[in-house]
């Protein structure tokens, strides 16, 4: 192999490729991305078995042919080389990168030991990337992170015709966003699980492009839980892909049973309350400055304000008061401060609701309505018990 290719487009697709990289891959050839040039394209690839990786570039091909080298050297060099163009030329076993004064020598894996990547799904559909790489951003943060309990530790997909749900939780919050998008057949329904973790790096990484195209493979033969259109695309283990701008991933999806999420979402309230967002989130980082680890910040709400404490007894102690509506009658309700800062971080809106049900319920977090006058965006949170 022989290429020259611009110095940030083969930066960027080395970093993209390298996500998929595994910490401490199974087999020493994991670690490596195999560089294959044909024509005039470079495709780059990595794969861990549950993660795979692919981007495309344009180069100058003077022979065609292909390396695999280690995954993460090549993405460390690449960030620092100077902004010339890079030659890179294989034979044997090692890979000669030269960019300006600098030439790096790596040592070349054994290419037929590297597992295939898998084919990408059918297409399911498309969405807007920026649009989805919100709600990603706004469901994944209540994904839960005890990897014993696997199904938690992913966003649940739910399609159902031009509608994608995307839902989280940790048993202690609950995350829901609701968007639109173009699927590929309108009666298309399906609900899979996928690791919050990749699915944040993918939606994160594609906003380049102005649509993410979606594809699904449900897991042959298995009715997923029930979920109406499983199973229709066929079969093999259950996989999900995204594709935009020369960039494709691939993602094994996660089994297990996700919780009944919408019976706990309240019916009814009693009491709620609308207050600034950031005035909000500013006081309660302000006033968790004297919460110990694992305390809570109380809230009280009144009529036109809201009184947020911190800290007991002989502890550092902290009050603010701040204004904000209230109808219903006067509660205290304690939370997690940094739960309920991700919550409001990722508020679309600059003011948020905040319903009450019963003393000891969650309650629940929204920003603005959408187009049928519910909010998309909706972050259910647990309180801590209150002594009496």
């Amino acid at each position: 192999m022989q290429i020259t290719v611009e110095r940030d487009a083969f930066a960027d697709a080395v970093a993209w490729t390298a996500r998929a990289l595994p910490a401490r891959p199974t087999v020493p050839v994991l670690a490596g991305m195999r560089l294959h040039a044909e024509g005039g394209e470079l495709t780059l690839s990595s794969f861990d078995y549950d993660v795979s990786a692919l981007a495309k570039i344009g180069v100058d091909t003077q022979a065609p042919g292909s390396a695999l080298v280690s995954g993460r050297l090549l993405a460390e060099i690449s960030r620092s080389l100077p902004g010339r163009p890079v030659q890179i030329n294989s034979d044997g076993g090692r890979a000669v990168l030269t960019c300006g004064s600098a030439t790096f020598n790596l040592l070349t894996m054994p290419e037929d030991e590297y597992p295939a990547l898998p084919e990408m799904p059918p297409a399911a559909g498309a969405v807007g990337s920026d649009a989805f790489a919100t709600a990603v951003s706004q469901t994944a943060v209540a994904a839960g992170r005890d990897d014993t309990l696997p199904s938690l530790t992913g966003v649940r997909i739910e399609i159902e015709g031009d509608v994608l749900t995307l839902i989280s939780t940790d048993r202690y919050r609950l995350a829901v966003r609701e968007l639109r998008w173009t699927p590929a057949r309108p009666e298309l329904s399906a609900a899979v699980l996928v690791p919050a973790k990749a699915l944040t790096d993918t939606a994160r990484s594609l906003t380049t492009s102005a649509e993410v195209s979606i594809a699904l493979a449900l897991p042959g033969g298995d009715a997923a839980a029930g979920q109406p259109g499983a199973g229709q695309y066929g079969a093999g283990d259950g996989m999900i892909g995204f594709e935009a701008g020369g960039r494709r991933t691939t993602t094994r999806l996660l089994s297990g049973e996700f919780p009944r999420y919408r019976t706990l979402l309240p019916s009814t309230v009693n009491a709620t309350a609308e207050v600034s967002t950031s005035l909000l989130a500013e006081s309660v980082r302000r006033v968790a400055l004297v919460a110990e680890r694992n305390t809570a910040v109380r809230l009280s709400f009144s009529s036109g304000q809201l009184t947020l404490e911190a800290g007991t007894g002989d502890e550092a102690q902290a009050d603010e008061v701040i204004e904000a509506g209230f109808d219903g009658e006067d509660l205290t309700i304690a939370f997690n401060p940094n739960y309920l800062l991700d919550g409001l971080a990722n508020m679309d809106s600059d003011m948020t609701r905040i319903a009450f049900t019963e003393p000891g319920k969650p309650a629940l977090l929204t920003g603005k309505p959408g187009p049928d006058g519910t909010p998309d965006y909706r972050y259910l949170l647990m309180p801590f018990r209150l002594n009496s």
